[in-house]
């Protein structure tokens, strides 16, 4: 999720476990701990590499988000803080304070759609509950208005509703998820289709508005539904699916780019499809601004003409398109 979501439901667990009638230096300092707990497994952005665009990919969501790595990250991050911000702490306590801030991260991520690797080392599967999106409002602002007026207050016990807050939501994300995943099962029916799989994940900032997916045998469809009190199907595009052999004939098996397609697949879960605009343009189509429309936010770019050892070329889509955000509003809205 977003840095504000993580150190907000990092600060948030360190906050409620707080002793109620401590003094306001106590109480700031455990927030400030559980906070940058919360955010310090996306230090692993700074893993990257100038020459190899999807470095990042295989190391973003990987060992510092992983369940076994809690103890040593939290370690480290009370190692760094504790003289900054643990004013009022022993180091036992900014050490618990981190431990229970750090250990947010990674399942909140995971309650996203982006994949993340809670169980390495022993497996490389990106776990993904679809149960929230990468940026909700909804969700993070009462935390972190919570968690602040815990601070002012000098009252810990907020920072416990901050939790419940935080915890309902998801388990309503859940019921959302179930919810738009047989609308997304009655649209694929009403097209005579019996898909392979098919996944909700929730639109951008939203559990209302859900963008749904869905294989058959030679392409993805994308769909978006809208689960409020009365629902709403929005019926959208298709793409056809990445046939490495079929689409890309001139490649060689062997080269840095055939590589790199392998790559690019295990990251999206193997939701890759063909860009249907862009020649040689190979698109994950789990992500849009629109729900319902094939216009993915990254996608990796093959040349023929390179040599067996260059890597593809990383597109990152994410432009601001004022149409792009009408059509969503008005589906929000609708």
């Amino acid at each position: 999720m977003d840095p504000v979501s993580q150190g907000s439901v990092g600060a948030t667990l360190a906050q409620a476990a707080v002793k109620q009638g401590s003094n306001k230096t106590v109480i700031r300092s455990a927030t400030l701990m559980g906070c940058f707990g919360g955010l310090a497994p996306d230090m692993d952005v700074l893993i990257f590499s100038t020459t190899d665009p999807l470095l990042f990919l295989e190391y973003h969501r990987q060992f510092t988000h992983a369940l076994i790595f809690i103890p040593i990250g939290a370690l480290i991050v009370a190692a760094v803080m504790h003289r900054i911000v643990g004013h009022g702490l022993t180091f036992k306590q900014s050490y618990l304070f981190c431990l229970l801030g750090y250990a947010t991260h990674g399942l909140l991520d995971t309650c996203t759609t982006y994949g993340t690797q809670l169980l390495w080392p022993f497996t490389t599967e990106r776990f993904a509950w679809n149960n929230v999106s990468i940026i909700d409002p909804l969700f993070t602002l009462p935390i972190l208005a919570l968690i602040i007026f815990g601070v002012r207050l000098r009252k810990p016990f907020l920072g416990r509703i901050a939790l419940i807050w935080g915890v309902s939501y998801l388990l309503f994300g859940i019921a959302q998820r179930e919810r738009a995943e047989a609308l997304g099962y009655e649209m694929a029916t009403a097209r005579g289709h019996d898909p392979i799989r098919l996944e909700a994940k929730p639109g951008f900032a939203s559990v209302l508005l859900w963008k749904i997916v869905y294989e058959t045998e030679d392409r993805f469809y994308v769909d978006a539904v809208r689960a409020g009190f009365d629902s709403r199907n929005y019926p959208g595009e298709s793409a056809e699916k990445l046939d490495v052999t079929q689409h890309f004939p001139w490649l060689d098996p062997e080269s840095q780019q055939a590589i790199d397609i392998e790559r690019f697949r295990w990251f999206s879960n193997n939701y890759l499809a063909i860009d249907p605009k862009v020649p040689n343009r190979i698109i994950d189509v789990r992500y849009s601004v629109v729900p319902n429309e094939v216009d993915a936010l990254w996608a990796i770019d093959l040349d023929p003409a390179k040599p067996n050892d260059a890597h593809i070329v990383w597109q990152s889509l994410r432009g601001t398109d004022p149409a792009h955000t009408r059509r969503w509003l008005e589906m929000m809205l609708d």
